[in-house]
C-alpha cells in the first residue's frame, strides 16, 4: 500500500495573525479599581482637561463625538451625570504593560503596535481550536487584570484588524472572530457588510473617494485591480487590496524599530509669561525625552525648540518661533542636551506674551554604539556621563519618574497641565494602592 502524500494535494495553512484590542481601553482602566463607573456615562479628557478622547459605550449613545470640548458639555454633564475624568497616563501604561505581557504567554512572536492593541503570530498554533485558544486569553486577561479584551484572527494584519472589529461590533461572534475558520463565500458576504472605511489604513479621508468610484464595502476593494488602485492611490493602497486577498505584505515588527525623531511637549494648564518657567517646563521636556533616547540606545545630533502663544485667544496677541541647534557631538546626557535647549530658548524668548505651549524634538538620531565623538572630547568624562545617566535612569524607574531631576526643572510647576479629575495612580504609587476595608 502506497501511503506516500504527495505535496501537491495538500491544502497548505494560513497564517494565523491575531489582534488583541482592550475595548475602551483608558475608560476600562479607571472603572477596574472604581466599579461605580460601570453603566455610567464616562469621558476621559485630553491633556488640560481639554477635549473628551476616550468615551464609554453610554456616553456614545448620548452623541458625544470623540474630540469634544469638555468645556461645550457643560448643559449634557449636568442633564446625564456624566462623569470626565483626567488622562492618568501611568496608569494606563501600567495596564497595559500587564495586558502584553499576559499575551507574550500565548506565543513567542509578538508585535506591540499601540498601548491597547498587539498582534500575535499564531500560525504555530493552530492544530488548537484557535477561537477556543484565543477565548483563553480574553479569560486570563480579565481575570488577572479585569480588563475585557476582543480578538480577531486572519491570514494577514490587515484581515485581522477587520476580524477584531467583528468581533467586537457584532455579538454573534462572543469577542472572538476567525476569518480564516470561514469558507471563502461566508467571509466575502461578511465582508461585503462592512463600510470601506472600516480598513485599516483607509479611514475616513480615503473612504469617500473609494466610495466615489464604487468602492464602498470591503468586498468591493478586495475585488479590485491592485495595480491599478496603486496607479491611482500608491503603493500602500496596493499593499492593502493584497492583504485582503490573503497575500502577506505587513510583516510582524517583533522588534520596535528605533524613532528617528523624539518629540517632548504639552499645553500649560495656565498661560506661562516669565522666561523661568518656561525654561522649566523645557527643562523637564528634555529630561523625558532624553531618557526615551537611552531607551533605545542613540544619541540625538541635533534638538528643536519651540513656544508659542494661544491661537484661541484674539485678544492677544501671537507669537510662535522655534530654532534647530546642532549639538556639538551626538550626545544622549540630560545635562548637555538641556544647555543647549536652554541657549536656544534664550534666543527665541520674548517678554509680555501670554505663551501657551512649549516643546522640544530630539532629532539626527543615530545609534550610540560607534557613534563618531569629537576631537576634543574626554572619554573619561564620557564614561562618567554614562555611569551617571544610567544611575539616575534606574532610581527614577525604581522610585517613580522625577526622583531626580535637575535643578532648572524647578518643584513647584505653576504651567503644569491640568489634571483637575485626575484618578489615583492605583498601581504605581504605594500610596495610592488601593486598601480594602
Amino acid at each position: 500500500m502506497n501511503n506516500t502524500v504527495h505535496t501537491s494535494q495538500v491544502k497548505p495553512l494560513k497564517r494565523a495573525i491575531a489582534l488583541i484590542d482592550v475595548n475602551n481601553f483608558y475608560v476600562s482602566c479607571e472603572r477596574v479599581f472604581n466599579p461605580l463607573l460601570i453603566g455610567k456615562p464616562v469621558g476621559v479628557a485630553s491633556n488640560n482637561d481639554g477635549c473628551v478622547v476616550a468615551r464609554s459605550d453610554e456616553l456614545k449613545a448620548l452623541g458625544v463625538k470623540m474630540g469634544e470640548p469638555v468645556f461645550k458639555m457643560k448643559q449634557l454633564i449636568k442633564q446625564f451625570g456624566i462623569i470626565i475624568l483626567s488622562s492618568n497616563y501611568p496608569l494606563y501604561a501600567d495596564m497595559s504593560n500587564r495586558v502584553m505581557s499576559i499575551l507574550s504567554m500565548f506565543s513567542p512572536d509578538q508585535e506591540i503596535y499601540s498601548i491597547d492593541e498587539s498582534f500575535l503570530d499564531l500560525s504555530a498554533f493552530q492544530s488548537r481550536n484557535l477561537v477556543e485558544y484565543c477565548q483563553q486569553m480574553r479569560s486570563r486577561i480579565l481575570k488577572w487584570v479585569g480588563l475585557p479584551v476582543c480578538v480577531g484572527v486572519g491570514s494577514t494584519k490587515t484581515l485581522a484588524k477587520l476580524a477584531n472589529h467583528c468581533a467586537k461590533k457584532r455579538s454573534q461572534f462572543k469577542g472572538v472572530c476567525n476569518f480564516n475558520d470561514m469558507h471563502t463565500a461566508d467571509l466575502d458576504a461578511l465582508l461585503n457588510d462592512i463600510s470601506v472605511s472600516e480598513i485599516w489604513g483607509v479611514g475616513r479621508k480615503l473612504a469617500p473617494r473609494l466610495e466615489a468610484m464604487g468602492y464602498k464595502t470591503v468586498l468591493d476593494l478586495k475585488r479590485a485591480n491592485s495595480a491599478a488602485m496603486r496607479k491611482q492611490f500608491s503603493v500602500v493602497m496596493q499593499k492593502t487590496i493584497h492583504e485582503l486577498n490573503d497575500i502577506v505584505c505587513i510583516e510582524l515588527e517583533e522588534v520596535t524599530p528605533p524613532k528617528k525623531q523624539i518629540l517632548s511637549s504639552r499645553s500649560f494648564g495656565h498661560p506661562v509669561t516669565d522666561y523661568n518657567s518656561l525654561a522649566e517646563s523645557i527643562t523637564m521636556y528634555v529630561s523625558r525625552a532624553a531618557e526615551k533616547l537611552r531607551k533605545q540606545k542613540s544619541f540625538a545630533g541635533s534638538i528643536y525648540v519651540y513656544i508659542r502663544t494661544s491661537p484661541f485667544r484674539p485678544d492677544d496677541p501671537f507669537y510662535s518661533n522655534g530654532m534647530t541647534i546642532p549639538m556639538p557631538s551626538p550626545t544622549d546626557d540630560t545635562r548637555q542636551l538641556v544647555n543647549v535647549a536652554l541657549w536656544g530658548l534664550k534666543h527665541i524668548y520674548k517678554a509680555n506674551f501670554n505663551y501657551a505651549k512649549a516643546g522640544i524634538m530630539l532629532s539626527e538620531l543615530v545609534p550610540s554604539e560607534g557613534v563618531q565623538v569629537d576631537l576634543f572630547s574626554n572619554g573619561q568624562v564620557t564614561l562618567k556621563s554614562d555611569e551617571l545617566m544610567a544611575a539616575i535612569d534606574q532610581i527614577n524607574c525604581k522610585m517613580g519618574k522625577g526622583s531626580i531631576k535637575l535643578a532648572s526643572e524647578g518643584f513647584r510647576k505653576p504651567w503644569k497641565m491640568k489634571q483637575e479629575n485626575k484618578s489615583p495612580s492605583y498601581t504605581t504609587k504605594w500610596e495610592d494602592v488601593p486598601k480594602a476595608s
